[in-house]
């Protein structure tokens, strides 16, 4: 989702330290995190023909010790594209990223995806990528888009594609139609839909979360408790069908905008799944006048909760269990700033045997934002 408010030269790096691959049947929910440190891009840092910028999503894969970083970029500024690149640091320190590729995605015609101003219907939405640990492919999600006014009508599913990692679609989820964009208050929210997804270790399911309520599930969070419930959708990942949906509740704006009537949000920005039943949700605040994002992250279990996949308002159809969540890390702790991270991922382990844990920050491609990369321990 987008929040609105030099060195073009290319990075030789030396990895300060070995690093040993992280395990996929590494499912332990961590108990605490240890910061390590950070690394900012450059503001549109230049690589083969593109802009570095809006970098909305990150996930590592193990068998080529690399990340996959897709980009929010809605074709507008270069065509929808994801990175790879290679991240160096140690136990105490976080030396560099290192851009390795850029893929164009492409539309099911094999042509790059348009922008909104040569055909808003097609234009696409980007803001997560996985890798599947077991075919190899990539998936991604789009938001859609849904604008209705007096001048026009908009309406763009959101989506869940799998591609290629030359970027050409290969197949697509299933998409249940309580989730369509329509031109009444009915449906995903604009800029509120598919925000994180992220396979089960043994690629049998695929998690895909909404960011904020389906109009007909409720408000949006506010700054007080007002059950602003989103949905996460289980999907088989082999047949690309939904086998189930979860109501999660999102915690508070964190803080009041200014003006008091102002643009707020808390929504989730992407989930990292642990098993079958366990995620980490990684919640985004963001309110007008206040330069920093509250940044929370919690780990998330489905065990309890209902299926709600027959529910079409959970307005109405309250008797139902929500997921339940404990608070695992608060970025305010760390008392620096913080933009808009919205991805997250496991990297390889630390020469201790402890997992990463990356987060990465879509600048919205803002000289006032910055694209930050955070480098935890993951202490089990």
């Amino acid at each position: 989702m987008r929040i609105y408010w030099f060195l073009p030269a290319i990075l030789c790096i030396i990895s300060c330290s070995a690093t040993r691959k992280a395990s996929q049947q590494q499912t332990a929910a961590p108990t605490q995190l240890r910061y390590i440190g950070q690394y900012i891009v450059p503001h549109n840092m230049p690589y083969q023909g593109t802009l570095v910028g809006g970098l909305s999503g990150i996930d590592y894969d193990e068998k080529q010790e690399q990340y996959y970083l897709i980009c929010d970029d809605r074709s507008e500024r270069n065509p929808a594209r994801y990175y790879t690149a290679k991240l160096h640091f140690s136990a105490t320190r976080f030396d560099s990223v290192q851009f390795t590729a850029v893929t164009t995605l492409r539309q099911s015609n094999g042509q790059p995806f348009p922008s909104n101003k040569i055909n808003p219907m097609l234009a696409p939405d980007p803001e997560a990528m996985r890798i599947n640990p077991k075919t190899g492919t990539l998936v991604w999600s789009s938001e859609g888009e849904r604008i209705v006014n007096e001048k026009d009508t908009i309406l763009h599913n959101p989506a869940v594609y799998e591609i290629s990692q030359s970027g050409a679609i290969k197949d697509s989820f299933a998409l249940p139609p309580v989730f369509r964009m329509q031109a009444s208050a009915k449906g995903a929210r604009r800029n509120g839909a598919f925000e994180g997804l992220g396979f089960t270790p043994d690629a049998r399911y695929l998690y895909v979360s909404m960011e904020e309520p389906l109009y007909e599930d409720g408000p949006r969070a506010d700054l007080t408790d007002n059950n602003a419930f989103v949905r996460i959708i289980k999907f088989d990942a082999t047949t690309r069908q939904p086998v189930g949906q979860y109501a999660y509740k999102l915690a508070p704006v964190a803080q009041p905008a200014t003006p008091p009537d102002g643009f707020k949000i808390n929504g989730i920005s992407d989930i990292l799944v642990l098993s079958a039943k366990q995620l980490l949700t990684l919640e985004r605040s963001f309110s007008t006048g206040a330069r920093n994002c509250t940044i929370r992250l919690f780990l998330t279990n489905l065990e309890n909760a209902t299926d709600i996949s027959q529910f079409t308002a959970l307005q109405t159809q309250t008797a139902f269990t929500p997921a339940s969540k404990t608070l695992l890390f608060n970025f305010d702790s760390l008392n620096k700033y913080i933009d808009n991270i919205e991805g997250v991922t496991f990297g390889p382990s630390l020469p201790n045997g402890h997992r990463t844990l990356i987060f990465v920050a879509d600048n919205n491609f803002s000289d006032k934002e910055e694209s930050q990369f955070f480098l935890f321990e993951v202490i089990p």
